[in-house]
C-alpha cells in the first residue's frame, strides 16, 4: 500500500532522514525552482546522505528493490523515455515492465505521488506496482537502457563531424608513406656516405632540441611579465551579485578512485557559489564497482548528481565528460579531478572575467599546482615543473597569442561554444591539447587566469611514469593529428600559431625522445676523446686498434664534440634556470636547489616517452591510469 506524500517526507525525511522542518521547507522550494524531484534535491544538494536514506527505507520496512543490469530490456514505449530521459532522471523512476493492460516501476522516492502521476501521464497508463531502489541503481538502469544515443555521440561525434581531427587512426597512409620514405631514403644515404649522413643527422638533433629549449626559455621570460598581473580585481569581485549568476556545471570524472571521494565531497564545499546555481556532474563508468558502492555508502550529505556512463571503448576521460556534456544545464563548464583543491572563488572570477572579455575568448584556463609539494623529491620536482609551465609558460603563450594546450583540469568553457566544438575527442589521450588546438584553428581563444586548482603530486616513480607516459603519448597523438595536412593547418592556425605548435606540442614530446640520445652520443664523444676506448681494444693489434678508432672518431670530430657539449650545458643550464624562476611566484623559495636535479627530472621524461611512444603504436586508445590518494599529507602545503 503506498501512503501519502505527507506520511512519506514526515516519516523518512524528518523523523529518520533528521531533516529539519526548514530543511524540508527549502528542499521543496528547490523542488519547484529547479525541476527536479524532492529526493534528487536531498541527495544531491547536501542535505541528506545515501547510506541515512538507505536506513531510513529499510526501517520503514521498505525492500529494496535489486537490478539484474546483465537482463534490463527498454519498455515497449522507449521512444517516449528516450525522448524525455532527462525527466526520468530528475525524478528517479524507472519503467520495469509494460503490456496493454500492466505498468511496473521501480522509482527511488515511494513519497513522489506527483512524479507517479506524470509517469502514467507519459506512459499512458496506470501504475500497477511499483518497487523502491537506490537513486543510482536506478539512474544506473535508465542509463545503461537509454542513454545508447548519447554514448554513440560521446564516442563518435567529432569522428562523424570532422574525421581528419579524429585520433582514432594513429597513423594515416600518407604519414606512414612518408616516414617509411625519409627511413628508407636516410638508410641509403647512410650507406653510401656513412660518415656525412650520421654528423648532420647528429647536428639535426642537437640544434633541434636547442631551438626547443630556447623556445621554452624564451616563453617563461615572456610569461614573467605577467608574474604580479591581476585579470580580475578584488574590487570586481566584490562586486558579483550572487542572483544573477548563471548555472555552472562542474564535470568530475573518476574511475576507481573510492579513496578520494570523501575529499572530494568536502572541496566541492568549499566553492563559493550559490549551492542552487551549480550542476554538479560525478562521472562514474558503468563497470566500475568500486567508485558506485563508495557512491552509494557515503555517510554524509554530498553536492553532486552522480551519472553513470554505459560501458563502452575507449574507457578515457573524454568519452565520459562527452557523455556529461549531454546532461549539463549550465552556462559555462568546468573539469575538476577528484582530488583537486580549487580556489574557494574561482568559479566567480572565471564569470567576471568572461564579462570582461571579447566574445573570442571562450576558454579560461586556471593555473594548476600541488598541495604535497614538499613530500618527497619527486613532488618537489613535479611541482617546479608545474610552477613553469602554468604560472610562466601558459602566460607566455597567452601573451603571444598562439595555441595554448590546455591542462586537463580546471579549464573553464563557454558551454555553447565546447558544444559547438564538439567537445573532447574521446580517443586522444590528452584531450585538452588537442582542444585547445581545435578552438585556436576556429577563431577561438584561449586565456588563462590567475587562480590556482591544487592537485595531488605524484610521490611514486612508476605511478608517475604512468601518468607522464600517457600525457606524452597524448601529445604524439595531438601531432599526427594536425600535422595530417600541414599547409591547411598552416592556414587555418597562422605562421605564428603554425610555429608555436611545432615547438610547444611536438617540440615537447621531440625534446625528451632526443635528450637520451644525444647524451649517449656526447658520453662516447667524450670517451673517444680521453683514450678510454684504447682499454678496450687492449686484445688487438696495435694499428688494428688505431684503424678502429680512426674510423670512429671520423663520425664525431672535436667541432661537433664541442658543439654537444655547448648544447647539453646551454640547454640544461637554461631549464635550471626556468626552475628556478619558478620558485618565485608561489613563493616556495626552499624548492630553489632541487632544480639543479632537473636534468636527471628530464631522463624520467624520456623513459616516460619512449614507453608513450611503445603505447602509440601498440595501444594508443589506453588510458594508462594514475592512481589517487598516495600521498600522506592531509592539508596543503603553504604556497
Amino acid at each position: 500500500m503506498m501512503h501519502t506524500k505527507e506520511y512519506y517526507r514526515k516519516s523518512l525525511f524528518q523523523e529518520k532522514g533528521n531533516l529539519r522542518a526548514d530543511q524540508i521547507e527549502r528542499i521543496e522550494f528547490l523542488e519547484k525552482s529547479l525541476q527536479k524531484s524532492f529526493l534528487k534535491i536531498a541527495l544531491n544538494y547536501g542535505y541528506l546522505s545515501r547510506r541515512a536514506w538507505k536506513k531510513a527505507l529499510i526501517e520503514e520496512g521498505v525492500e529494496l528493490y535489486q537490478f539484474n543490469f546483465e537482463s534490463l530490456e527498454a519498455i515497449s514505449n522507449q521512444e517516449v523515455v528516450k525522448t524525455q530521459l532527462h525527466w526520468f532522471l530528475d525524478c528517479l523512476v524507472f519503467p520495469l515492465k509494460q503490456t496493454d493492460d500492466y505498468l511496473e516501476v521501480v522509482l527511488s522516492d515511494p513519497s513522489d505521488s506527483i512524479n507517479i502521476n506524470n509517469v502514467e501521464e507519459l506512459l499512458g497508463q496506470k501504475v500497477d506496482k511499483f518497487h523502491v531502489a537506490e537513486d543510482l541503481d536506478v539512474l544506473k538502469a535508465l542509463h545503461i537502457t537509454y542513454g545508447l544515443d548519447y554514448l554513440d555521440k560521446a564516442i563518435f561525434r567529432i569522428y562523424d563531424s570532422d574525421r581528419e581531427s579524429c585520433a582514432i587512426e594513429t597513423f594515416t597512409k600518407k604519414q606512414l608513406i612518408f616516414i617509411g620514405a625519409i627511413l628508407i631514403l636516410g638508410a641509403s644515404l647512410f650507406y653510401f656516405f656513412p660518415v656525412g649522413v650520421a654528423i648532420t643527422f647528429n647536428l639535426i638533433l642537437n640544434a633541434l632540441l636547442f631551438l626547443s629549449i630556447s623556445f621554452k626559455f624564451l616563453l617563461t621570460l615572456y610569461g614573467s611579465r605577467m608574474e604580479t598581473s591581476r585579470k580580475v580585481s578584488k574590487a570586481e569581485l566584490d562586486k558579483v551579485n550572487d542572483d544573477e549568476l548563471p548555472i555552472y556545471t562542474i564535470l568530475l570524472p573518476v574511475f576507481k578512485e573510492s579513496e578520494v571521494i570523501h575529499k572530494l565531497v568536502w572541496n566541492l564545499r568549499n566553492l563559493d557559489y550559490p549551492l542552487e546555481k551549480l550542476d554538479v556532474k560525478l562521472l562514474i563508468e558503468a563497470d566500475d564497482a568500486m567508485t558506485y558502492n563508495a557512491v552509494k555508502d557515503m555517510n554524509f550529505p554530498c553536492i553532486f548528481e552522480p551519472l553513470i556512463i554505459p560501458p563502452a571503448q575507449p574507457k578515457t576521460k573524454p568519452k565520459a565528460c562527452n557523455y556529461g556534456l549531454y546532461f549539463s544545464k549550465g552556462k559555462y563548464l568546468t573539469i575538476y579531478d577528484a582530488e583537486d583543491i580549487p580556489d574557494n572563488n574561482q568559479l566567480k572570477l572565471v564569470t567576471s572575467l568572461f564579462k570582461k572579455i571579447p566574445d573570442d575568448y571562450v576558454v579560461i584556463q586556471c593555473a594548476l599546482n600541488y598541495f604535497n609539494k614538499k613530500e618527497n623529491l619527486l613532488t618537489r620536482l613535479f611541482t617546479l615543473e608545474y610552477s613553469y609551465w602554468f604560472d610562466y609558460m601558459l602566460p607566455g603563450l597567452d601573451n603571444l597569442d598562439v595555441p595554448i594546450p590546455l591542462g586537463g583540469t580546471s579549464n573553464h568553457f563557454k558551454f555553447d561554444k565546447l558544444m559547438e566544438l564538439g567537445g573532447w575527442d574521446g580517443f586522444n589521450v590528452t584531450e585538452d591539447a588537442d582542444l585547445g588546438l581545435r578552438a585556436y584553428a576556429k577563431s577561438y581563444k584561449v586565456t588563462v587566469l590567475d587562480s590556482t586548482t591544487l592537485e595531488e603530486a605524484n610521490n611514486d616513480f612508476f605511478n608517475w611514469i604512468r601518468q607522464r607516459s600517457r600525457w606524452i603519448k597524448g601529445y604524439m597523438q595531438t601531432y599526427l593529428v594536425h600535422m595530417r595536412n600541414p599547409i591547411k593547418l598552416l592556414q587555418k592556425v597562422g605562421v605564428k600559431g603554425f610555429f608555436g605548435f611545432q615547438f610547444f606540442i611536438g617540440g615537447t614530446f621531440f625534446t625528451f625522445l632526443v635528450y637520451p640520445i644525444l647524451l649517449l652520443f656526447l658520453i662516447f664523444m667524450l670517451i673517444l676523446n680521453t683514450g678510454l676506448l684504447d682499454f678496450l681494444f687492449f686484445w688487438t693489434d696495435y694499428s688494428v686498434s688505431q684503424n678502429i678508432l680512426e674510423s670512429i672518431q671520423l663520425f664525431f670530430p672535436d667541432w661537433l664534440v664541442i658543439i654537444a657539449i655547448f648544447n647539453f650545458s646551454v640547454g640544461n643550464l637554461m631549464m635550471i634556470y626556468v626552475n628556478m624562476m619558478a620558485v618565485f611566484r608561489r613563493r616556495s623559495y626552499t624548492l630553489i636547489l632541487y632544480a639543479l636535479i632537473n636534468p636527471l627530472y628530464w631522463l624520467m621524461h624520456s623513459i616516460s616517452a619512449y614507453k608513450g611512444l611503445i603505447q602509440l603504436i601498440t595501444k594508443p586508445f589506453y588510458w594508462e591510469k594514475t592512481n589517487h590518494g598516495l600521498t600522506k599529507s592531509s592539508k596543503p602545503s603553504s604556497i
